[in-house]
């Protein structure tokens, strides 16, 4: 299949406890004739299970799984071509990880649905292997294209990519992980090594756009949104790369009411999302998929 441009999108920060939710693909497209592809995603869970308590001082009784699982069936409902991604973090936060170390974490994603996530650095804090034996308990693809997991029990347990065919459009989903040295005890990482994310990048979206001819190319990054260093982070990742149509942030909490429109190499936009930590927002980027001389964009927040 020729390689379609998205074009035209519209971008939805969504709180996951506030409905009810409005549908938007039709007043947003204006053309039925177009691909609607819906991505929901979720960065640095942290094991928030249960809503805030009500007397919490900044988020009573907000986030929680049920209300986020209602508000994915609901947009299921609308577009049954919808993927739901995470970007790394969903362990450590709350003592269901301490009782449960994960296992209740991966069975609920299961559960609300998701097709795909990244690891992220809290995913090692009961080590590797822990890991390892939790993915038995996750029905989606674990997807890390810059750790080097041989010679550890998480060796042929991820993906480096995953490509999803939705309507006819070909999605490739790569992950990338934070560099764990400084970060993370040797002891709970063990022999994994951290590749260059920026030469990783291009590789997956050379082979997912010249071996999958895929439409959209995604990346689940646990970089980090930006920094005033020379660290590697999302903003960087988009700037220094060629391909990447979104890249789904984690690590650093950050909350963007609208993705970040970033120039790539190639002189094309790249966006850049995060929606903050413990589950509070559900983002969701729309992509309407159509021929290039129909080349146009628009961009749509809505506040629930």
């Amino acid at each position: 299949m020729k390689r379609r441009d998205f074009i035209q999108y519209s971008v939805l920060a969504t709180s996951a406890l506030s409905l009810p939710y409005r549908a938007i693909s039709k007043v947003a497209s204006g053309d039925e004739s177009l691909k609607h592809i819906t991505i929901l995603h979720t960065n640095d869970v942290h094991s928030h299970i249960d809503p805030f308590p009500m007397d919490h001082y900044r988020n009573p009784g907000r986030g929680g799984v049920s209300k986020r699982y209602t508000l994915i069936q609901k947009v299921k409902a609308e577009n049954p071509n919808t993927l739901v991604l995470d970007a790394g973090d969903s362990f450590q936060g709350t003592p269901y990880f301490n009782f449960y170390g994960g296992e209740l974490e991966f069975k609920l994603m299961s559960k609300m649905g998701y097709h795909a996530s990244t690891i992220g650095n809290h995913e090692f804090d009961n080590g590797i292997d822990n890991i390892a034996a939790q993915l038995q308990h996750a029905k989606f693809d674990m997807l890390s294209a810059n750790y080097d997991f041989r010679n550890t029990s998480l060796d042929g347990l991820t993906k480096k990519h995953q490509v999803y065919e939705v309507d006819n459009v070909k999605i490739g989903v790569f992950g990338l992980g934070i560099e764990l040295e400084g970060l993370v005890s040797k002891n709970l990482y063990k022999e994994t090594k951290f590749l260059d994310p920026l030469e990783v990048a291009q590789e997956q979206i050379k082979t997912l756009k010249e071996d999958y001819s895929c439409d959209l190319v995604i990346c689940l990054s646990h970089l980090g949104y930006q920094y005033d260093s020379q660290k590697i982070d999302d903003i960087k990742l988009a700037e220094n790369t060629s391909g990447i149509d979104l890249i789904i942030g984690g690590h650093t909490h950050t909350f963007l009411e609208i993705p970040t429109k970033v120039k790539n190499k190639s002189g094309r936009t790249t966006l850049v999302n995060q929606v903050g930590f413990a589950g509070l927002y559900l983002g969701r980027i729309d992509f309407y998929l159509g021929s290039r001389d129909q080349h146009t964009s628009k961009e749509t927040v809505f506040e629930l």
